[in-house]
Formats: structure tokens, C-alpha cells, sequence
């Protein structure tokens, strides 16, 4: 379809929609954002397209949204494996966007979801203040067990001898997976001006310094350094369009920046 992309979701917060951005601006495909609009109306907009009144498509239940023509689509990875054949960034073999996907949704799953439900463990609707005590005691059990579970993993990925040559998840081809695990580890600067770690680094920088200073993950933390060094990802990751984190997903409480015991 020659009709435009339109990224749906909330401003002021990074949040799941970032993934969205961030294939698009490696793409460089042209595509609207309700990023800069104020919250009010941003809201107002989001609500319309949740409510199911746009012909065809269903109430959906959260943002990200993401419309094309008459199409409108929710679900961050749902979104992500329309437009990875879109953008040739699905792989280049046959049934390869299933292989992507899967790699895709282990990463939001682990790195993503898991983390949220570290500051909120009990419910979404109750204040963090409301749950500190149950938050932090998840926090000590996440960066105990599953962080190395998970960075283990994408470590075995990347040095699986089967996929053959390429620094990227399925070696030579770089795909909108890569993206998506990057996204979990991308360091940033906060208005304090203080350094800080995006994603899972932003959330635990002390856990997650001592898991890059040990070295059992080197092949993770060099895919963090080959996609932020693509030009288009380079130049994006500089602009104003990228939002810096403060709350949403990936939030820091200091209670909660723990060491494994």
C-alpha cells in the first residue's frame, strides 16, 4: 500500500511503541508519530483508535497501534512482523520470519516484560510505593536468576556454530530481532547528565555492569555495539526523536539497583 505509516501511542514514554521506531528508522521509512503531540490530545487519539470505530478493525485492548491504509494492527510484535517483510528486515530465507518472530518475542518476553513486572509485581494499578517491599524482593530474585538465564541464552544464539558467519542473531542477515534485543541494552544519557543504560541497563546498571565486566556475555554486549554503530540507528539515537526513559517499562529505583547475592 503507497498509504503512510502511522505509529499510535502514548508521549512522553519510550515504552514498547520504541521498537516500532526503531525498524522504521532503520529502514528509513517515512511514518507519522503521536510522539510529539501533548498528552491530552495524544490520548484523545489513542482512545478513538482503541474504541474499534475505525471501519474493519476490532477494539483493541492497549498501544502500541500501528495504521496503514484502512489497516489497523496493536501488539508490538504483531506490528513488528508486518512491517519486517515490509522492510526487508525479516531474513532472507524461507520461513525465516518465524525463526525472527520467535527470537523477537523471547527477547520482549524476557527483557521486556519480565523487567516491567520488577517495580510492579503485584498489579499494574498499584503505585510502586505501594509495593516496594514485594519489588524489591523480585528484583533480588530476577538479577539472581533469570538475568544470567536470559543474557546466557542470547549468548548461546549468538555463538551457535549452525548459523554459519555474521555478527547478527541469524549471522549474516541483520533483522529486526537484532533490533529488538538491542533496544534492551542501549545505553543513553538522562537530563541529570548523568550516564545511564537503557532497557534492562537502565533498570539494573549494577547488575548489568557486572554481567558485561565478567565476560561470559561479550557476544551480547558486542551486538549492542555493532547496531548502534549502523548509520541509521547512529543517527536516530542523536536526534530528539529519541526519547529518554523515566518511567513506562524500564524504570530506576535506586532500592531496586541490586547485586546478585
Amino acid at each position: 500500500m503507497a498509504a503512510p505509516y502511522e505509529l499510535i501511542y502514548y508521549t512522553g514514554v519510550p515504552g514498547r511503541g520504541e521498537h516500532v521506531r526503531l525498524i522504521l528508522e532503520e529502514a528509513g521509512a517515512p511514518y507519522t508519530d503521536t510522539r510529539p503531540l501533548p498528552m491530552d490530545k495524544c490520548r484523545e487519539i489513542v482512545t478513538h483508535y482503541l474504541s474499534g470505530e475505525e471501519q474493519g478493525n476490532p477494539p483493541y485492548y492497549a498501544p502500541p497501534l500501528f495504521k496503514h491504509g484502512d489497516l489497523l494492527i496493536s501488539q508490538t510484535s504483531n506490528i513488528l512482523m508486518y512491517l519486517g517483510p515490509k522492510l526487508g528486515l525479516a531474513g532472507s530465507r524461507e520461513n525465516d520470519i518465524y525463526r525472527v518472530n520467535a527470537l523477537a518475542l523471547t527477547a520482549l518476553d524476557g527483557l521486556s516484560n519480565e523487567v516491567h513486572d520488577c517495580h510492579h509485581p503485584i498489579v499494574s494499578e498499584l503505585y510502586y510505593e505501594d509495593q516496594k517491599e514485594e519489588s524489591l524482593r523480585r528484583s533480588k530474585e530476577w538479577v539472581k536468576h533469570r538475568l544470567p538465564k536470559h543474557l546466557g541464552y542470547w549468548e548461546k544464539v549468538l555463538k551457535s556454530e549452525d548459523r554459519g558467519q555474521g555478527p547478527w542473531l541469524l549471522r549474516s542477515t541483520f533483522t529486526y530481532a537484532d533490533l529488538v534485543l538491542f533496544q534492551a541494552s542501549s545505553p543513553i544519557t538522562v537530563s541529570t547528565c548523568r550516564p545511564c543504560l537503557d532497557g534492562v541497563q537502565f533498570a539494573f546498571p549494577k547488575a548489568m555492569k557486572q554481567a558485561r565486566e565478567s565476560g561470559k556475555y561479550d557476544s551480547v554486549f558486542q551486538l549492542w555495539k555493532d547496531v548502534k554503530a549502523r548509520p541509521n540507528i547512529a543517527a536516530y539515537l542523536d536526534s530528539d526523536r529519541r526519547q529518554k526513559y523515566d518511567w513506562g517499562i524500564y524504570r530506576y529505583y535506586p532500592d531496586n539497583d541490586v547485586l546478585p547475592e
